[in-house]
């Protein structure tokens, strides 16, 4: 019990400003609007690949309007979690798939999309495999999402997926 009189002291200068800081200085948020590029993707979406239901996707904004987190499900389920990096001034994606897909992107705003950009290693065991991924808003509140793949460094691309967006 010799401690308690040591901890509550401790507790105290926790939360208190270090000498010489301003207490009343601004805290950094996601507040700006490159933070909101991706808006556009946040709902409750039906979506179809060549005119046939592909499954349904659960986009929401958390922590704070800092994180964009995809929950999807078509047969195979994933979840990602996108967010916009000051620091590098790029939005960054990392998917995970219920079958064990992992792809990390490096992406940029222009144009009116969100284009993705990342490699991995082949799954058929040889070469590296490009992925691109571009986000386009519609006029009529839909969005494309075109997934496209790269077995030679980009000269040319196969589309993986070209998916609808519709509000659900």
């Amino acid at each position: 019990m010799r401690l308690l009189p040591l901890i509550v002291p401790l507790l105290l200068i926790v939360g208190t400003p270090a000498a010489g800081q301003d207490s009343t200085a601004a805290k950094p948020s996601c507040e700006g609007p490159e933070f909101h590029q991706f808006d556009f993707w946040v709902g409750n979406w039906d979506v179809t690949a060549r005119g046939q239901h592909a499954g349904t996707n659960n986009v929401t904004r958390e922590e704070q309007g800092c994180l964009i987190h995809e929950h999807w499900n078509g047969g195979e389920t994933g979840q990602s979690m996108n967010y916009y990096d000051a620091a590098d001034h790029a939005w960054h994606q990392v998917w995970v798939s219920s079958t064990g897909q992992i792809l990390t992107f490096r992406g940029t705003f222009e144009h009116g999309s969100l284009t993705f950009l990342g490699t991995r290693p082949s799954q058929r065991g040889s070469g590296i495999v490009q992925h691109r991924l571009t986000f386009t808003p519609n006029q009529d509140g839909s969005v494309r999402q075109l997934w496209e793949a790269s077995r030679d460094d980009g000269k040319t691309w196969r589309v993986i997926f070209d998916g609808l967006y519709r509000k659900g």
